[in-house]
């Protein structure tokens, strides 16, 4: 496969430092536990690889062609954004109360809430249209014409994944931190609150986008 690796590693680094919802919510899930923060992250992965096949088989090019489905996905995107955003302000409400009752805020790392990150990172992409046309339009630019699209599709695809798996567990590594600054009640109603409401402006942002 004859193909501009370094500049198409170069998009794809750029498009994972550009901060997007995934980038929320592997960030929001690592200040819980690194645990759920890897989780996230691999969800987020695994929803770019459900793409991924898509646009190898041609699935995407359906969908960007139909304003139906590509409206469809868009809002069921942005309603899930906004699903995410209402959790974590509502939690902060929680926070607030606990602080006024002078009770210990604890970060939950139950195995349920850490298989909760993988769902969330994973229905924050796969509901994703502009990762859809990442796919879609960012990497036949980069396939030759010789060999067979749908496989160097599938094997660009492959690349990004894996150098996105790379970027999430350094960010997880990082944004783990914060834990325990999330032990001081204070800060995690105001990280809960700001997250939250970070999560329903970019799902009105999406719903909103033409």
């Amino acid at each position: 496969m004859s193909v501009d690796l370094i500049g198409f590693l170069g998009v794809v680094l750029v498009a994972y430092v550009v901060p997007g919802p995934d980038f929320l919510v592997v960030v929001r899930s690592a200040a819980e536990h690194p645990a759920k923060g890897r989780a996230a992250a691999l969800g987020a992965q695994s929803g770019l690889c459900v793409h991924m096949v898509a646009a190898a088989v041609g699935l995407s090019v359906l969908a960007a062609r139909s304003p139906v489905v590509y409206d469809a996905i868009k809002f069921l995107g942005a309603a899930y954004l906004v699903h995410l955003g209402v959790r974590a302000v509502l939690a902060a409400r929680r926070v607030a109360r606990r602080q006024r009752g002078a009770r210990d805020v604890t970060v939950d790392a139950s195995p349920g809430r850490w298989r909760s990150g993988f769902s969330q990172g994973f229905l924050t992409n796969v509901l994703n249209p502009k990762a859809a046309l990442f796919f879609l339009s960012v990497l036949p630019q980069f396939v030759h014409g010789d060999g067979s699209p749908a496989r160097q599709i599938f094997l660009l695809g492959i690349l990004d994944v894996l150098v996105g798996v790379a970027y999430w567990f350094a960010l997880v590594t990082v944004a783990a931190r914060l834990r325990v600054l999330l032990a001081r009640p204070r800060f995690r109603h105001r990280w809960e609150l700001t997250t939250g409401w970070l999560f329903i402006g970019i799902g009105v942002g999406v719903a909103a986008a033409a």
